[in-house]
């Protein structure tokens, strides 16, 4: 799904990564175009369609480039382009977010962080539980109450949901380091002191992975303080979307980083974290690499092509060492590039 904005140009170089990564592993992958965002909503009047929704069921994964843009700014909020990226979720019942903020070296001086900090390395996954707790839970809503106005939401996880969420960090974590850091409130919270007891108990399936806990407000400063202690954090809905959001930033380079939201059995969804960029749209600027590091992971996650990701990610780091930079990059001694002689740099790099 192309999407909207830089979409279309970031997906065309998807695309001819996944040819090229078909030939090189003797590999054939099948894809079809659905609308979303506001094109859908040129072309049929929503932002998601049922034949989007349709061939999104039908498919092993989803790619998707981005959605929105002024031009949709003004029109009835129930129908916005942002609307189809939410929709999309719920329909294939994606509860898990996977953000990975790794810094690529040769990017290291758009770091915010010291560089004896950055010596270390940053290569953090954050894995977010995405349709449960404080922005789903019930009672919530808005009242006067003895001349005040007050607002309350409630803050509910499931044994289910956290097995399920559980399940897809030790997982993750395999793939990686093998640590998986649970982040919680249970010092406060007796919905963080069941989300511990629950982890813990699903962490006996999972004896090769390390576990451990932190209080999200200690998770917080050790992320900036020393981000190499990390390798996998597993959290909530509410604590997640802070710490996924602090972990991208402190890599310097929100034009690099990729996404995964899974579900237990429909296809996962896979896009750069970047938005539509309207500005720049057409103009052959967009860097492409974070949509090609989505395509990395769909490899990893959806089809367990772990070589062939691999082999996309070096290509990405091999490019960046030929210092080739798209404008949101551009360093210091860099070659400013386009968005296709970026792409085909990578190819080249396959």
């Amino acid at each position: 799904m192309p999407g909207d904005g830089i979409g279309p140009e970031i997906m065309a170089q998807g695309k001819k990564v996944l040819e090229v990564i078909g030939k090189k592993f003797g590999h054939q992958f099948d894809t079809t175009e659905a609308l979303i965002g506001g094109v859908a909503i040129d072309e049929t009047g929503v932002p998601l369609p049922d034949e989007t929704v349709k061939a999104c069921k039908e498919s092993d994964a989803v790619l998707l480039g981005a959605v929105g843009g002024p031009k949709w700014d003004t029109i009835d909020p129930s129908i916005r382009p942002e609307k189809g990226l939410l929709g999309i979720r719920k329909e294939l019942s994606l509860f898990a977010n996977l953000r990975p903020a790794a810094l690529f070296p040769q990017l290291k001086d758009a770091c915010f962080l010291r560089p004896d900090i950055v010596e270390k390395g940053i290569d953090v996954m954050v894995v977010r539980e995405l349709t449960g707790g404080i922005y789903f839970g019930e009672p919530r809503g808005t009242k006067t109450e003895n001349g005040e106005r007050m607002g309350y939401n409630t803050m509910i996880y499931y044994e289910h949901e956290v097995k399920r969420i559980a399940k897809v960090a030790f997982e993750a974590a395999r793939k990686r380091d093998k640590r998986l850091c649970s982040v919680d409130k249970a010092n406060v919270l007796d919905v963080s002191r069941v989300w511990r007891e629950i982890v813990t108990e699903v962490a006996a399936d999972y004896p090769d992975v390390e576990l451990s806990h932190m209080y999200v407000d200690n998770a917080a400063m050790q992320l900036v303080r020393d981000p190499s202690q990390f390798d996998v954090i597993v959290t909530g809905n509410l604590f997640g979307d802070i710490l996924s959001d602090e972990a991208a930033v402190i890599t310097g380079s929100i034009g690099m980083l990729p996404s995964a939201s899974l579900g237990e059995s429909n296809p996962g969804l896979y896009e750069p974290i970047h938005g539509s960029a309207p500005d720049i749209a057409g103009q052959d600027k967009a860097n492409p690499l974070a949509t090609i590091l989505s395509i990395a992971m769909m490899l990893r996650y959806s089809f367990n092509l772990t070589e062939e990701a691999e082999c996309i990610e070096v290509a990405v780091e091999k490019t960046l060492s030929q210092g080739l930079r798209t404008g949101d990059i551009m360093d210091e001694g860099g070659t400013l590039v386009g968005c296709t002689e970026m792409g085909a740099a990578v190819l080249q790099n396959i």
